[in-house]
């Protein structure tokens, strides 16, 4: 079993990383999930040492439990990342998945959190990370999370910030729930109200997102998620929709695919306007996900793909399941300057 203490010690002492720019610009580097290539995803262990390597912000998924808790978890859905149809077989739906809506805070913090598995052949979805089954590990609370990391942040003197996604708000209401009002009242209770505070809220909704900046009236920095291949985001990722979203957004966060479509068949990377578009209209740009261990085919190496994407899109910004890699690549580029 972890001691939490101990395991924070341990990291905080034995890894130092700082991300100090390319070129002379900030890059920043969000830990995906907190350091999920090495711990399982979302645990305030995972959030501890992605904060130990260095990374500038850590991600919470956001979804509501039946008592109306915000916890951290990046599906509605419990069964690919706990232990829930082991402990509560009988709590499923009819299509057979378990809600975390379902249940309450205390009953999910009976459950056991492990690598993220493939809920068709029940393998783990990356084989070579954290085994399954070792350990003990728990859902952590939005709350939890951030006195984590604002404790952190006190201890050791840093400022590392917070990059929250609300979950599916319009799924949540449809359950009762509004979402965005509840996880606004605890970003305003821990002090992150507006754009001076070290933090991101970010959402795919289109609408929620305008409804989180007009009727919540919200002064965080908001960034709209753009998914690769859904045509609902079309109108966004041309220079018109940039614009209309630079009225009420600070940044976008496109999927990898969105900005390089592949190589040519001369093996010339195929790059689309998206970054030079959004950064005309005053949009910053933190893409995802960048993964050493799910590299896209275009390239062979993990550097080679951060080069791409840091330097020659110039995005500024990645969501990355390995933030020490991303950190020392950065470092390494500064060095080479």
């Amino acid at each position: 079993m972890f001691s939490q203490r101990i395991f924070i010690t341990v990291v905080l002492l034995s890894m130092a990383f700082q991300n100090i720019g390319v070129a002379g610009e900030r890059k920043i580097v969000v830990a995906h999930r907190g350091a999920s290539g090495y711990l399982p995803e979302h645990t305030l262990e995972a959030i501890a040492l992605g904060y130990a390597m260095g990374a500038d912000f850590l991600v919470q998924d956001v979804v509501l439990t039946k008592d109306d808790h915000p916890i951290v978890i990046h599906d509605i859905q419990l069964d690919a990342v706990t232990d829930v149809s082991d402990v509560f077989p009988d709590r499923a739906r009819s299509d057979g998945r378990f809600y975390a809506i379902d249940f309450t805070l205390s009953e999910i913090k009976t459950l056991r959190v492990t690598e993220r598995i493939d809920l068709r052949t029940k393998s783990a979805v990356y084989p070579k990370r954290f085994p399954e089954g070792e350990s003990h590990f728990q859902v952590p609370t939005l709350a939890e999370e951030i006195e984590l990391i604002q404790g952190l942040n006190r201890s050791t003197g840093r400022n590392i910030g917070i990059y929250t996604e609300i979950k599916s708000p319009a799924w949540h209401r449809e359950q009762g729930k509004d979402i965005s009002k509840m996880v606004l009242t605890v970003l305003n209770r821990y002090g992150y109200n507006d754009k001076s505070d070290n933090a991101y809220l970010q959402c795919f909704d289109q609408s929620e997102i305008r409804r989180i900046r007009y009727e919540l009236d919200s002064g965080l920095k908001l960034i709209q998620l753009i998914s690769g291949a859904d045509a609902d985001f079309d109108v966004l990722r041309t220079p018109g929709g940039l614009k209309k979203l630079s009225a009420y957004v600070d940044g976008i966060g496109p999927s990898m695919s969105n900005i390089i479509k592949g190589r040519d068949k001369d093996g010339k990377l195929i790059f689309t306007t998206l970054v030079k578009d959004a950064h005309k209209v005053g949009l910053e740009v933190h893409t995802y996900t960048f993964r050493a261990d799910a590299l896209p085919e275009y390239v062979k190496t993990f550097d080679e793909l951060l080069h791409i994407f840091l330097v020659d899109a110039k995005v500024d910004g990645i969501f990355t399941d390995f933030p020490d890699l991303a950190i020392e690549f950065i470092k390494k580029l500064q060095d080479s300057k």
